[in-house]
């Protein structure tokens, strides 16, 4: 009689009815909420605290050139000395103290001006009043060489070139690294889901295996049986608890923003470049509605479906290749401490996968190393997905590679799989000694 199910729900069930995990399945959404909702809040207040700069201009430039904008203000210091500016600016608790004193140049001016503060002022503060005397100098030095101020504005807009496809169709700055993004984050889900699931397989075969259990068990079930049931019954549990928290955390995300009023895009706010010559020198650009609406428009383009439908096909099977590989450690060693020597190799694939992927994919998804990755099976459910979403066939992954991608990975699995029953079938019977590489591989040939 066929056990596999019998295991498997033992082993589902064994999981979910576990107080830690029942605890850590409703606990877990509130602390990564409360996370996101703790640096949304620390942001919106920062963004809220306004600085404000005194500025003691004794020059007969730059007289419009500093613009309150929501993030700074501008206080003018007039008919006072040098001394007395710097003490009111302390005193009121302004940020710092911009002194522009008197010459004849703006060259000049420019070199003996001064930035007070109390302490090392911000990098973001400095480049927007290096921005007002770098916009002047520029506009006077082009002057002097007989350029007008209506010439000098049209010269100094700002150029982006203009990208179509062959089709006719609008290319956007960024899309291809905002695809990769989406697509690590399956990868990176999978990535987590291996190495939390994986170890609950490797330390259910250890629990069992140094409480004797094991003993009972395979005089009545086949070790490949018992591996595949725990392995199977493990997954099926996270899946349930990633499910959870996924739901759970989103309703709790939206009722966190809505109470608290906070606004999920002050999350990416850049900093403010800012000067009086700003406005009048850029030139008509999209309004930021528009921008968000073309890239709105370029996500709605990813083959969603397509996508999700190959994160199942390389969870699954990216899955069962490394929690075989966890079952075989559980089973060679006698308690957690052991394992560690043979972790670092499994994770070392995963970690490559996450960051030589991001590299390669962002600069070239169709480069040597991105197709390279993408194929090996230790990485590719990671790799291939950060290349779906830009879609299969023309433009996209072409599909013999997708196709060899699964191949390798289904084969792989059948080899690891065959691998680790036979390292199972003996470890399992192994105690009070700690394997080396060598004895695995004696294992192996039994």
């Amino acid at each position: 009689m066929n056990k596999l199910p019998i295991i498997i729900k033992r082993e589902y069930l064994a999981k979910v009815r576990n107080k830690s995990f029942v605890i850590m399945t409703f606990l877990s959404p509130i602390l990564m909420v409360g996370m996101v909702v703790l640096i949304a809040y620390l942001t919106k207040i920062n963004d809220n605290q306004k600085r404000i700069i005194g500025v003691f201009n004794e020059s007969d430039y730059f007289s419009n050139d500093f613009n309150t904008t929501e993030s700074t203000s501008y206080v003018l210091f007039k008919d006072v000395s040098l001394q007395a500016a710097k003490d009111s600016t302390a005193h009121m608790g302004y940020y710092g103290l911009l002194h522009i004193p008197y010459e004849d140049e703006l060259e000049k001016v420019a070199e003996h001006s001064y930035f007070y503060t109390k302490e090392t002022p911000s990098s973001s503060v400095l480049e927007q009043l290096e921005h007002v005397f770098q916009a002047r100098l520029r506009e006077r030095r082009l002057q002097d060489m007989g350029v007008s101020s209506s010439e000098f504005a049209q010269m100094d807009k700002k150029y982006e070139i203009n990208t179509e496809t062959f089709e006719g169709e609008q290319n956007l700055k960024g899309v291809n690294e905002i695809k990769a993004i989406i697509g690590g984050g399956f990868g990176y889900l999978i990535m987590m889901f291996i190495i939390i699931y994986g170890g609950f397989v490797m330390r259910s075969v250890i629990e069992e295996k140094t409480s004797r259990i094991i003993e009972v068990i395979i005089s009545s079930v086949k070790p490949f049986q018992l591996m595949m049931g725990k392995i199977i019954g493990t997954s099926l549990a996270g899946i349930t608890q990633f499910a959870i928290w996924i739901v759970s955390a989103t309703l709790l995300l939206f009722v966190a923003f809505a109470i608290f009023d906070i606004d999920p895009t002050t999350l990416n706010n850049g900093a403010e470049v800012t000067g009086g010559m700003a406005g009048n020198m850029m030139p008509s650009v999209p309004t930021p509605n528009q921008t968000i609406q073309a890239y709105a428009q370029e996500l709605f383009k990813i083959p969603w479906a397509m996508l999700i439908c190959f994160f199942v096909v390389y969870f699954i099977l990216g899955y069962l290749i490394y929690s075989s590989i966890y079952a075989a450690i559980g089973a060679a060693v006698d308690n957690e401490t052991d394992t560690q020597q043979f972790i670092f190799p499994i994770i070392l694939p995963l970690m490559l996968a996450i960051y030589v992927g991001f590299f390669s994919v962002f600069s070239n998804p169709h480069g040597p190393i991105a197709v390279g990755f993408s194929l090996f099976p230790l990485t590719s459910p990671i790799v291939m997905l950060m290349r779906l979403p830009g879609g299969i066939g023309e433009g996209g992954v072409p599909v013999w590679e997708l196709v060899v991608s699964i191949l390798l990975l289904i084969v792989t699995f059948l080899g690891i799989v065959w691998f680790a029953a036979k390292i199972y079938r003996v470890g399992i019977l192994m105690y009070g000694k700690k394997p080396t590489y060598k004895e695995l591989f004696k294992w192996i040939k039994y």
